[in-house]
């Protein structure tokens, strides 16, 4: 078809070594391999990815499908960050073992942690199906038609795929679906807490320093993958065995400097970078504020309530990391978007592809691309803000009407197919157990008052004296007896009530409406990208982030986030000094800790001027899934951690900047450091293979 001939045009045309960009790890062979030997780096293409021999991409999974993990040792030994492996480390915390606080260190094999429904996932190869997936799609089929046959081909080119029995196959859209790869992978579902520092080290800073530099936060925890006897991936077992990867990474010793290479090695979520002007001004203007207001409303109630109570701490701990952690981000990138100019340099771009079309003949087929994205964001914005803001209020930040919201999709599910009442029940009973494992009424109704006048002006908190939702054998209560009696009860219930009217709105009207609109963008989002490679072939296009296994090159750089302020790349232990706050939630340090530091007992983990490193900067293009990725040396090797970006560059999901964009990663010695030194856990610094490439 002719855009896969384009596609392989622009691939072919673009030569010029530059940072940013989120590639595919099949395609790195020419201008990429070329870029990373200009910025320094000694791999090969094949080193980092190869179906033959075992490659880097052998030691990187998809940790539970939202963050990446790296293996470090030949025994299956996995490492990630102490945020991506939160929940777990919460689920087996109480107040008598809060490994929340003080942290957890299995000595042996036989006092790892089991995790149910944790996997990680590694990816055994990838194959572009372009041509397969697209067989029979023409320009002049509707969306839909263009879906159903992509989706028909999909379908029938995966049940031909050969694989092993125990492997998985998936097809993703690449290039708004101008292209597309097949990813043959393994899962493996045994994966057992080893170890994780406590909350005042791997969170140390929260929210205060969580998207800014310079940082101090020792953000890592690890876990262990077990397999059959074979060496396959098997369900929890006490017969399995660690697992015996085909590669595990080496870690140096010698750290990084500023200008040293760095590849991060991961799985990077979603990113938007070829949206047009009007759509990063909704999103920046009216789109994220809308978001932080009701966030920020959530997290006064929260934040309050956890500090006046360590039970409350322990249970709303994961909730209020995962609500505060984009309500910072979005505000980071509104910022971001502002001091780079983002607007004004997109609307200039979209002058030279205007400009380009008239001068190639092409201004009757695409002349009207930028024209109908005006149009369509004009419609499109007070919908996708009002489902939005549904989303916050009745699922992310209130519990209460998340529970309303889970208990109509059971009456939904159980009125349209009675006999999948039984499933439907045990689905719903299962939610809500889940629910109040981690529920407080008075901080969910303190919740409620805060966010719900951003949805409704009908705010009512009497609910919460009346339901049954709020405690959990009433509430299961609920759903005993026949399909007819449950419903009849549900119904009944002054908390499912007051949202079932909210709850079929947004089905009934705010979604559909929704789903038209997106669709229309989305359509000619996927034109708007043929057009970009017809127009301006020589442009630099990598494709957006879609949860797949990609490769971001740069190097150790520092920044300036404004006029007169520069920061250096790497963090000490002594910030972390500095920055102590006795009895402070964010800036406690342990007196362990603190007793290290002050005898200078830093082992062999302190860098050439005596000090021990933190963190560092560098140049890769990351986003959320990046968590945890490997920041990997010029020769192959672990320096770094990979988890967070710096708040003017939370903007690279829209717009990439090398003068602002950094991300920022733990250095490994400060990781080995806290394990050996701190936790006396060095049975596993001897499972790892150290080394030294600048010596």
């Amino acid at each position: 078809m002719k855009f896969i001939k384009i596609l392989l045009l622009f691939i072919t045309l673009q030569v010029s070594a530059q940072q940013g960009g989120m590639w595919i790890p099949s395609l790195l062979e020419g201008m990429n391999e070329q870029e990373m030997t200009d910025l320094g780096s000694k791999l090969t293409a094949k080193d980092i990815y190869d179906v033959n021999n075992s490659s880097l991409k052998d030691a990187i999974g998809h940790f539970n499908g939202g963050c990446t993990s790296e293996v470090i040792s030949p025994k299956g030994l996995i490492l990630t960050n102490h945020h991506c492996g939160y929940s777990q480390i919460q689920s087996h915390s109480s107040l008598e073992n809060d490994y929340l606080k003080d942290g957890f260190w299995a000595m042996s094999l036989e006092e790892e942690l089991p995790n149910p429904g944790l996997f990680i996932e590694f990816i055994v190869r990838i194959e572009d199906v372009t041509t397969q997936v697209l067989n029979g799609v023409t320009e002049e089929m509707t969306e839909k038609e263009k879906q159903s046959t992509i989706s028909k081909n999909s379908n029938a080119f995966e049940a031909e795929v050969k694989k092993e029995a125990w492997q998985d196959t998936k097809i993703k859209s690449f290039y708004k679906g101008n292209q597309y790869f097949l990813f043959v992978t393994e899962r493996f579902n045994d994966i057992r807490l080893v170890g994780a520092p406590p909350s005042s080290i791997g969170k140390f800073g929260s929210d205060t320093d969580n998207w800014v530099f310079p940082r101090h936060t020792g953000d890592f925890s690890m876990f262990r993958i077990y397999a059959d006897k074979d060496n396959r991936p098997a369900e929890y077992s006490t017969d399995n065995v660690p697992y015996k990867p085909k590669h595990f990474l080496p870690i140096s010793l010698d750290g990084v400097e500023e200008g040293d290479f760095t590849m991060v090695f991961g799985f990077p979520g979603t990113t938007d970078e070829y949206l047009p002007a009007v759509a990063i001004e909704h999103i920046t203007k009216e789109y994220n504020p809308s978001n932080i207001a009701i966030r920020e409303a959530a997290l006064e109630v929260i934040d309050k309530n956890m500090k006046a109570s360590d039970d409350i701490r322990i249970k709303y701990a994961s909730k209020q990391a995962r609500i505060a952690n984009a309500w910072k981000k979005w505000i980071g990138e509104n910022l971001g978007i502002e001091k780079s100019n983002a607007v004004e340099e997109r609307r200039a771009f979209e002058a030279t592809f205007t400009k380009a079309l008239k001068e190639k003949g092409l201004e009757e087929k695409y002349g009207n691309i930028l024209p109908q994205f005006d149009v369509l964001y004009e419609k499109f914005a007070d919908i996708n803000i009002k489902r939005r803001s549904f989303i916050e209020v009745f699922i992310v930040t209130n519990e209460l009407m998340n529970m309303t919201f889970r208990a109509n999709q059971f009456e939904q599910a159980v009125t349209q197919n009675p006999e999948a009442f039984d499933k439907a029940k045990e689905s719903i009973e299962s939610t809500l157990t889940g629910v109040h494992k981690n529920y407080n009424a008075k901080v969910d109704k303190g919740v409620f008052v805060n966010v719900m006048p951003f949805y409704t002006d009908n705010v009512d908190a009497t609910i919460y004296d009346k339901t049954a939702f709020v405690n959990l054998d009433a509430a299961l209560k609920l759903f005993d007896g026949s399909a007819e009696e449950v419903l009849k009860n549900l119904n009944n219930d002054a908390a499912y009530a007051y949202a079932k009217p909210m709850i079929d709105n947004f089905y009934n009207v705010i979604n559909p409406e929704f789903q038209v609109e997106n669709e229309l963008i989305t359509a000619l989002e996927t034109e708007y990208m043929t057009a970009l490679m017809i127009a301006l072939p020589d442009a630099r296009y990598f494709p957006d982030a879609n949860s797949t296994l990609r490769v971001t090159y740069g190097q150790v750089r520092g920044y300036s986030p404004k006029d007169a302020v520069y920061y250096m790349p790497v963090s000490y232990l002594d910030g972390v000094i500095e920055k102590y706050v006795p009895g402070d939630y964010e800036f406690d340090v342990p007196q362990k800790l603190i007793d290290l530091y002050e005898a200078k007992d830093y082992g062999q983990y302190a860098d050439t001027n005596g000090k021990v490193p933190v963190c560092f900067l560098g140049t890769n293009h990351t986003t959320g899934g990046n968590s945890g990725s490997p920041a990997i040396d010029a020769h192959g090797n672990l320096v770094g951690l990979n988890f967070d970006r710096v708040w003017e560059g939370t903007m690279s999901d829209m717009n990439y900047d090398p003068e602002i964009c950094r991300n920022i990663m733990v250095d490994l010695r400060y990781v080995l450091f806290i394990v050996d030194k701190y936790a006396g856990a060095k049975h596993l610094i001897d499972e790892m293979k150290l080394v030294h490439p600048k010596k």
